[in-house]
């Protein structure tokens, strides 16, 4: 009789061997945590998600700046006044109407602008309001993309002719013509949805303005995966076993298609404030008093001579926010994609 230790050395081995790793990782390891892991080898990207949320972490602290550093808030002119600058008294605004430049000091940090306001301040104020819409419309978006995509990729028919019409009414108009229509009507006449009314002058309108404009941007591909998803073999047990078609998209295809959704919103947080500057610098975004930084380029285009800071400060604030989202979310992409070549390292 032959004992256990009598075995062909390769049949123990079959026991004692790790896991096989392959490009891919672990056999057997979850999509999402095979995600992460992609995603921890991208230090650059890593980088420019911190600042990102650096930025909004900044412009969250608006409020404190302004009253215990700047002591002025957003909106009250300083044309008459003077600061102390090096032991000199200097005036906020000269008397030529070309308004102070940076202090590096608590009150005028970054200067003032042709109003005599604290550019810092508005600054900080500005991209709070720029973030609050980006962050709101892309939301927006995601949620209303997402529900359109499902419902026309899976039930098809009237369902899908219908809100696919829709989608294309919206896809023939260019993006930034669309926004100034809806923008600068509704920001005269403001939103009334049955109960709800909305001032023309608040931050909703250019959120749900932007929400708008970009739903076929989203909603288009997330139904073509539907189409595809709802003949796979799985949708078709899990229909075969009694499941309602609520719970069928909820439970089975949702998560299939939720990968898309993330890989989609930072961009779309990326365009969405894009095209807040945009709409904002054309008089049909953010209203006046409100700042954004569309506004403030707009403001510091007639003083780029002589007070240069105040268009190019803001603008490069867009600039490192579009820039840090957009190499953040190509990661995401890269990292989602099961089809991506990483080296797992152990």
């Amino acid at each position: 009789m032959s004992g256990a230790t009598d075995r062909p050395v390769s049949d123990l081995q079959e026991f004692s061997e790790p896991p096989a790793v392959t490009q891919e990782g672990v056999a057997g390891e979850s999509p999402w945590r095979l995600a992460v892991r992609r995603m921890r080898k991208r230090r650059f990207a890593l980088f420019m998600g911190a600042v990102f949320v650096l930025l909004v972490l900044t412009m969250a602290a608006a409020p404190l700046w302004a009253e215990h550093v700047a002591h002025t808030t957003p909106s009250a002119n300083h044309l008459s006044d003077q600061i102390e600058v090096d032991g000199e008294k200097v005036n906020v605004v000269g008397l030529d109407g070309v308004p102070i430049g940076p202090t590096w000091q608590g009150q005028f940090f970054l200067g003032a602008d042709t109003n005599g306001r604290d550019v810092a301040v508005r600054l900080l104020y500005g991209g709070r309001n720029s973030l609050i819409i980006g962050l709101g419309a892309a939301l927006i978006t995601l949620v209303l993309g997402l529900v359109t995509g499902l419902l026309a990729g899976y039930f098809r028919g009237w369902t899908d002719s219908i809100l696919s019409r829709i989608m294309d009414v919206l896809w023939a108009f260019p993006v930034i013509l669309l926004g100034i229509a809806l923008g600068t009507s509704l920001a005269l006449g403001g939103l009334k949805l049955g109960p709800v009314s909305v001032s023309g002058g608040s931050l909703a309108i250019p959120i749900f303005v932007i929400a708008i404009v970009y739903i076929p941007y989203l909603a288009r591909p997330i139904r073509g995966e539907v189409l595809s998803l709802r003949e796979k073999e799985f949708v078709e047990a899990a229909r075969a076993q009694g499941m309602g078609s609520f719970r069928l998209i909820t439970s089975e295809i949702l998560p299939n298609v939720l990968s898309t959704g993330l890989v989609f919103f930072p961009l779309l947080v990326a365009n969405a404030i894009l095209l807040e500057a945009a709409l904002s610098f054309l008089g049909a975004g953010v209203q006046p008093p409100e700042p954004s930084w569309g506004t403030m380029i707009d403001e510091g285009v007639a003083r780029i001579v002589t007070a240069p800071a105040l268009a190019i400060v803001p603008g490069m604030m867009i600039v490192l926010t579009v820039l840090s989202l957009n190499v953040f979310g190509e990661a995401i992409r890269d990292s989602l994609d099961p089809k991506a070549k990483v080296r797992i390292e152990h």
